[in-house]
């Protein structure tokens, strides 16, 4: 039990705490609850969770705030537990780097697989076996969520972000259609999927030094989906 993957669950309401906390633990998975975001914040100082719950409309501090925090400092799924339904909510949630959102009322049975989804993806092998991949002079490490430029500049990837670039490093020179990111990258169909999917492609981009009018490594394929262009090796 010790080696399960610990969940982080950050919401006021006592009941959903205790819910989700029941619901993990049945799974295998270990917990640690939080009612307000200072209390979370400070535990993160001696704690890494695998994965985050968090919910939005919290006593103390701005739930989204939190997110992007997050986003850009852990490599931690992030996962939001709302009762904001409307697509813009779920949009801006996805833009600023959470990796799924769930809306209350919920079934903890839900919220459970799509930890295991999350989860699931960063843990797989990389070929031959290393979690470093080095591309165009770049390299990317997967344990640590980092990227290092071709100067040894050092730059965080988010969870979300760090999935993107592990599907296309995965499929060097090989187009990958909406479809296959739907598939890959988990998550519901529609425009709030497209939308977050574009913002994580800017943000690679940008994080790659990329030219947003000519950009050499992650190019668009019109009508069709993107291509990586460059040889990938791992170690």
């Amino acid at each position: 039990m010790t080696d399960a993957p610990l969940i982080a669950i950050l919401d006021d309401e006592p009941d959903i705490r205790r819910l989700l906390a029941a619901a993990l633990e049945d799974a295998g998975f270990r917990t640690a609850a939080f009612g307000r975001a200072t209390e979370f914040e400070a535990a993160l100082r001696r704690m890494t969770p695998d994965a985050c719950l968090i919910d939005l409309g919290l006593p103390d501090r701005d739930g989204l705030a939190l997110v992007h925090r997050l986003a850009t400092e852990s490599g931690a799924a992030i996962i939001i537990i709302s009762g904001r339904a409307q697509v813009q909510d779920r949009v801006t949630g996805l833009e600023l780097g959470a990796d799924d959102y769930v809306t209350k009322p919920f079934d903890p049975a839900e919220v459970v697989a799509r930890i295991r989804a999350r989860l699931r993806k960063p843990a797989r092998e990389a070929p031959r076996g290393g979690q470093i991949a080095c591309f165009a002079g770049w390299s990317a490490d997967f344990d640590r969520y980092l990227l290092q430029s071709p100067e040894g500049a050092e730059t965080p990837l988010s969870h979300a972000e760090a999935e993107m670039l592990r599907m296309f490093l995965d499929s060097p020179r090989r187009l990958i259609s909406r479809t296959q990111m739907l598939e890959t990258l988990g998550g519901t169909a529609g425009d709030s999927f497209d939308r977050a999917m574009d913002v994580r492609i800017s943000r690679l981009r940008t994080k790659l030094g990329e030219d947003p009018k000519n950009p050499r490594l992650i190019k668009t394929i019109y009508g069709a989906g993107y291509i990586f262009l460059s040889e990938v090796g791992w170690g």
